[in-house]
């Protein structure tokens, strides 16, 4: 009793690991998903690189031609490509919410049996026969203790109909293109065999092979459009995996199958997240079975079963079963197969069609090292007896399972990593290549001493300029600012003929409203007042047009005598903004003076408006001197009209006062420039900087070809760090 609990303990804690194992794997997901997204941006990064190194080798010499030839992204790309297929495998791998057994074996050595006992399914769901290859399709039994069993078909479509079945035969047997479409295929007859192929029989078998196709495609043609999944009951599952029913009558459905998958309730009810994994039995002559075991053994399995039957009458491992096992080997090439594998040698009795065949078990576990045929264990096992396959295989391999596969894991990821460090360091190579050419391409040319004669020019022309125009505008320092007293004009105008002044009758009118003449004349001297401080704030744009003339000026001189506008594609005002972008912050000083000059504003507000304020003291009711005494509408309008014409007046002659300032302002302004941007210490320095990285965009004509170049090695230069920082490859284990 108390060995059937610590039994049962046992299995539970079993199940428990297992499903605790396969959640330890999702993490790793996302990092891997990083790797990926590295892995193709690093292609697109060389592609870029390849197609920059061809653009700049027709500007360098000989020498530098060398070097860029030294560089190669080709076998970049290859590794890259093999690193991103690996990569999906372990993906694929930790992504499974199973741990996946895959049985192996040719045909007729009890794979089918031994599924029959792992799963409790039958042979009307798994066939199995003597005579003819039973399994028609790939199929993955999974454990589900709550659901009765069924099945779910997975078709081909017909595009991968053509592309994954029937293409493989062209190419190997050398039949000329593939058809496109699938009426093509139905209704065309198969090209003739080849001369060279009609002597030997394999190919011939394999043409044969796809006749079957060929001839019968009416009888699974429709199945090639329908939905999949298709669900599918107990009882119908053999329509769809086996090539015959029972008693020998050929079945068609499972030309169309891509893969089915069976879920139902395992006898070792310990099994836990466990699925099984069943090959077609190798050694049919269908085509492309090598390359769908490599394929679903490196994607799908974590462990396989390697399932071969002796005869009793003697027997060997011969070249079938170590081209089979080295087939498995190659599938996962990152993990050792010795790790994941066990060879089940199906023992036969006295009274089975094989007879006894346990001696012959015993010598090919005894001579299974001579074929260098490495697994974690051999073990003897009648694969028809469901006691003997749950206790001496399963349980066998669901202890390695829970013992190992984290371990398993550990060492297929840190495989990965470490391949993966190899190709970064590839790549830093190849990187340190494109350096030592890009120093060779920077190379000696006339582009310093040009530039050098250039700049001179430049700084010669633009310090002049400015100063002329600084003196000239000293010279206007005292002078009325024509745009400004122009603007005064336009309001004291627009003050007296804006009607303002109101007639006498709508006087009357709102005396009626008000109540009294005393309240409208009130209301009348603040309405005036507020429409007269109104029209002078139009003297904004005087001081506006005073000071962008000013900085228009600049900016000529700017663009006439430097050429600047050529690297900001801007004139007018709009250059001053656009300028100040393409100033690098390092630049400090031309980026301050520059700042300055776009900024500086004059406003009627800050300069004017508290000088004239006083001025509006007649037309503020407790302030005015003129109050009324007949308190008739005419006296309203006569004093209304006099204290406006006082006021502007007063307005007048207090801002005719201060029309040279924004001329004194303007001078201030474009001094305080040339200070930051001519006279400050280093600050020629910082042309000297900025105007290198634009020459070419200065003067074109003098920078051409030296500026194309220029252009390409820059692009050079980025196409370097585009590489750079797509190289980086490695993620953590969690584990």
């Amino acid at each position: 009793m108390k060995e059937m609990e610590k039994l049962r303990e046992d299995e539970t804690n079993r199940v428990e690991k297992i499903s605790h194992i396969i959640e330890k794997r999702k993490p790793l997901i996302q990092k891997i998903e990083k790797v990926e997204k590295n892995l193709k941006g690093l292609i697109s990064a060389l592609n870029n690189l390849e197609i920059n190194k061809n653009r700049i080798t027709g500007y360098v010499d000989d020498d530098s031609k060398g070097k860029l030839e030294e560089i190669s992204t080709h076998h970049l790309k290859t590794q890259i490509q093999e690193h991103l297929f690996v990569l999906s495998k372990l993906k694929t791998r930790f992504s499974r919410d199973t741990i996946n057994i895959g049985v192996v074996g040719r045909a007729r050595m009890g794979k089918s049996r031994l599924l029959q006992c792992l799963s409790g399914l039958s042979a009307a769901e798994i066939p199995d026969g003597n005579r003819l290859h039973c399994t028609g399709v790939k199929s993955t039994i999974y454990h589900n203790p709550y659901v009765e069993t069924y099945g779910e078909v997975f078709f081909h479509t017909e595009q991968t109909f053509l592309d994954e079945v029937i293409a493989p035969y062209y190419r190997e047997l050398e039949l000329g293109n593939c058809p496109i479409f699938i009426e093509e295929f139905a209704s065309k007859s198969l090209p003739d065999f080849t001369e060279i192929n009609k002597g030997y029989a394999d190919p011939r078998a394999k043409y044969e092979h796809l006749k079957k196709y060929h001839s019968n495609f009416d009888k699974y043609r429709h199945l090639l459009l329908t939905s999949s999944p298709l669900r599918i009951s107990k009882e119908q599952i053999r329509e769809y995996v086996s090539q015959h029913t029972p008693d020998g009558n050929k079945l068609y459905n499972y030309l169309a199958v891509r893969e089915v998958k069976i879920f139902c309730k395992f006898p070792n009810t310990s099994a836990g997240k466990i699925a099984l994994v069943d090959m077609p039995g190798l050694g049919d002559t269908g085509i492309g079975d090598e390359e769908r075991l490599i394929k679903i053994l490196g994607r799908d399995i974590d462990l396989v079963l390697f399932v071969r039957m002796p005869k009793s009458t003697g027997d060997h491992f011969a070249d079938v079963d170590v081209k089979l096992y080295d087939t498995a080997r190659t599938s996962l090439s990152k993990l050792p197969i010795d790790l994941w594998s066990f060879m089940i040698l199906n023992r036969t009795g006295r009274n089975s069609e094989n007879g006894d065949n346990y001696n012959n078990c015993k010598d090919l576990i005894d001579t299974i090292g001579e074929k260098h045929i490495k697994v974690v264990d051999a073990i003897i096992a009648d694969c028809s007896h469901i006691e003997s396959v749950n206790k001496d295989i399963l349980d066998k391999v669901l202890d390695y399972l829970v013992e190992n596969i984290t371990g398993l894991d550990c060492k297929y990821a840190d495989s990965c990593q470490e391949s993966l460090k190899q190709l970064q360091n590839m790549i830093k190579g190849e990187l340190k290549k494109c350096d030592n050419a890009l120093e060779k391409v920077k190379g000696k040319d006339n582009e310093a001493r040009e530039f050098k004669r250039l700049f001179d020019i430049f700084w010669r022309d633009v310090t002049n300029g400015l100063e002329d125009l600084l003196k000239k505008l000293d010279e206007d320092y005292y002078l009325e600012s024509s745009p400004f007293k122009e603007q005064l004009k336009k309001a004291i105008e627009l003050s007296k003929r804006d009607s303002i002044i109101p007639e006498l009758n709508k006087i009357e009118e709102r005396r009626n409203i008000e109540g009294s003449y005393e309240n409208a004349y009130n209301k009348y001297l603040h309405e005036i007042r507020t429409k007269v401080t109104e029209h002078f704030l139009t003297l904004d744009e005087g001081l506006r047009k005073t000071i962008d003339s000013r900085k228009v000026q600049v900016i000529d001189i700017l663009i006439g005598k430097g050429k600047l506008a050529n690297i900001t594609g801007s004139s007018g005002l709009d250059f001053l903004d656009a300028f100040i972008n393409i100033l690098p912050e390092d630049l400090e000083k031309l980026k301050l003076g520059f700042t300055i000059l776009s900024e500086f504003h004059l406003s009627y507000r800050g300069l004017i408006h508290h000088r004239i304020r006083k001025h509006l003291d007649p037309l503020t009711p407790d302030k005015t001197k003129r109050k009324l005494q007949e308190k008739t509408a005419q006296e309203i309008k006569y004093n209304l009209e006099a204290l406006l014409g006082t006021t502007l007046y007063e307005i007048e002659s207090e801002i005719e006062k201060f029309l040279f300032e924004p001329n004194q302002a303007a001078f201030g302004m474009v001094e305080e420039f040339l200070d930051r941007v001519l006279r400050a210490e280093d600050v020629q320095n910082e042309w000297y900087f900025l105007l290198e990285e634009f020459k070419s965009e200065i003067w074109t004509s003098e920078f051409s070809k030296l500026g194309e170049k220029s252009r390409i090695r820059k692009a050079w230069e980025s196409a370097i760090k585009q590489v750079a920082e797509y190289n980086v490859l490695e993620f953590d284990k969690v584990l």
